[in-house]
């Protein structure tokens, strides 16, 4: 599949690169990387990185704005997204052909072409080994590449904490931090926090609820965000911070936005995708998220998380 990929990269003049919404730093990452590699590889080209930017990765690339036109005659690949109602930019449909490259169980099979591979750690990941499969067919790496690929990994691992870290990933990133590129520059904008972030931080350590079958959950309205002059976006930031907390299985994070409420879920070893997907989301077996548009629907998703955990052992 890489290769038949690779030719129809190496056929299309014009090659514009989309992702997610709400993108993380594997979203940027694996689009953003796969765009420097494309631009290093074939100059003559013209790669587009498309999508809503989101402020807090500004450290990682800025996108492209192209008008509905370039979309003719292009190829247009979509990154590190599971569902095409997820993909960031509904133009992605006016290209030539779609290829879609993911790692998230491929339950939305969109696309001429698909590479999945759900044992991958990331997007980003999937990228260099795009590259390393395609290095003596005319694909080049640059320092570039190199930084949004290792972020993206880094990004999507926890810091190659999370179960989804291989050997593999390990060398990968050993590979890729050889490129000249500043890890200690890349981790203090990917890990530090504004000051009332911190404190937000704060109110989640002191304020979650913890119910008897290791489900903890986070309420996050707008109002308390306002208190914190803290945006979903940041506040998404801190779902992890839950990950250390003694005897926990499964979390959950409810941040209110304008019209819906996002529910951002974790696990330390039940599987809770299909969870997700009880509420029309989606995602990996032990990180998924999906909307509910009333805090009356809460208990719902609280149930569906205890009823997952309640015979889960992590002695199995």
């Amino acid at each position: 599949m890489i290769e038949q990929i690779l030719a129809e990269i190496k056929q299309y003049e014009t090659i514009i690169i989309h992702r997610h919404v709400r993108p993380d730093p594997d979203a940027y990452g694996s689009q953003g990387g796969l765009a420097a590699i494309l631009q290093a590889s074939f100059p003559d080209k013209k790669i587009y990185a498309v999508g809503q930017e989101e402020p807090t990765l500004h450290y990682m690339r800025r996108l492209d704005v192209i008008g509905d036109d370039v979309y003719k005659g292009a190829l247009v690949i979509v990154c590190d997204t599971a569902n095409a109602e997820r993909i960031d930019d509904k133009r992605y449909s006016l290209g030539d052909k779609l290829i879609k490259i993911d790692h998230h169980p491929n339950e939305d099979p969109y696309g001429d072409l698909l590479w999945v591979d759900t044992s991958a750690s990331s997007c980003s990941e999937m990228i260099y080994e795009f590259y390393l499969t395609g290095k003596d067919k005319g694909l080049r790496m640059n320092d570039e590449a190199a930084r949004l690929l290792y972020a993206g990994i880094v990004g999507d691992t926890g810091r190659f904490l999370f179960p989804s870290t291989t050997e593999k990933t390990l060398g990968y990133a050993g590979e890729l931090i050889h490129y000249n590129f500043s890890r200690t520059e890349l981790f203090d904008k990917m890990y530090e926090l504004d000051t009332n972030i911190i404190k937000l931080n704060g109110y989640i350590l002191q304020n979650f609820e913890f119910q008897k079958n290791g489900v903890a959950s986070v309420r996050l309205t707008k109002e308390l965000l306002q208190e914190y002059n803290a945006k979903p976006a940041e506040a998404s930031l801190l779902v992890g911070t839950l990950g250390n907390v003694k005897g926990i299985k499964a979390w959950v994070f409810f941040i209110e936005e304008a019209e819906q409420i996002r529910v951002r879920l974790r696990s330390k070893g039940p599987v809770i995708n299909g969870v997700a997907r009880q509420f029309k989301g989606g995602g990996h077996p032990l990180a998924s998220g999906a909307s509910i548009y009333s805090w009356n629907e809460v208990d719902n998703v609280l149930k569906a998380l205890d009823e997952v955990c309640e015979n889960y052992s992590f002695n199995k």
